[in-house]
């Protein structure tokens, strides 16, 4: 185990920064090389990319380790697996005729 951590530590010293740069080399290279010449915008710098780059990936990525949020995170499938059978099934009428409200499949 020890020696993998070796190997992981100056790879991700040296990875990160050269994703940071890139990321930051495409989002400026795609930004001026069509926003500009489409609607007359201006062109961007290195540094303004790398920062519209974190504004997106706040606004739009979230700032998450890429686990699933919400009612169907970890939490909602823990609960799930503590119900009986019968809950279960009671659970799953409920959703359905939830999601059947309105569409001309419903059965009563």
């Amino acid at each position: 185990m020890r020696k993998r951590w070796f190997w992981i530590a100056p790879l991700a010293i040296v990875a990160i920064p050269l994703f940071i740069f890139v990321g930051g080399e495409v989002v400026m290279h795609l930004w001026n090389w069509l926003l500009p010449p489409l609607f007359g915008w201006r062109t961007l710098g290195f540094w303004q990319a790398l920062g519209l780059l974190a504004l997106c990936r706040i606004l739009f990525g979230g700032l998450g380790h890429g686990e699933p949020r919400g009612p169907r995170g970890p939490r909602f499938g823990r609960g799930c697996r503590k119900m009986s059978p019968e809950e279960r099934n009671k659970f799953r009428r409920a959703m359905d005729e939830g999601y059947n409200v309105g569409s001309s499949n419903t059965t009563a």
